[in-house]
């Protein structure tokens, strides 16, 4: 009783919908395009920061799974804001310095050096007042 041509967006009586296999094939599809993008996009703060130092990455990291279970996008923006710093290497320069603190400390002096030698009598002689101090070259300095 059907008429012999139908259109394609009808199912034929067999019972196989074409079109509605292709659009769930099509939804599947986008669903796992958009979840991958979004989860790319949720990811760019902590590849930003995945170059920079160890401490700001564990924060933008935090930062970025906080975001994820609240929902709170203020969460993902600070962390996106703080991998896009770079933050100064402090920590460099000051171990730097410590190092070399500690090589001064440790060093040993020479022997020939005039600050340490023994002075007779066993007791610490003065330093030498060869040299006029900042107060006498003062009062010299007028004439």
């Amino acid at each position: 009783m059907a008429p012999h041509h139908l259109p394609f967006y009808l199912a034929p009586g067999s019972g196989i919908d074409t079109l509605t296999v292709v659009m769930g094939i099509f939804l599947i599809g986008a669903v796992l395009w958009v979840g991958t993008l979004y989860w790319k996009l949720h990811s760019l703060p902590e590849r930003m920061a995945h170059k920079s130092q160890k401490l700001q990455f564990e924060f933008v990291a935090v930062l970025g799974l906080i975001s994820l279970f609240t929902h709170m996008h203020i969460f993902w923006i600070a962390g996106l804001l703080l991998a896009m710093i770079d933050i100064p290497d402090f920590g460099g320069p000051l171990r730097s310095i410590a190092d070399s603190v500690g090589k001064i400390a440790d060093a040993t002096p020479e022997d020939g050096d005039a600050a340490t030698s023994p002075v007779p009598g066993g007791g610490d002689a003065p330093p030498p007042t060869d040299k006029p101090g900042p107060a006498k070259e003062k009062e010299h300095s007028h004439v």
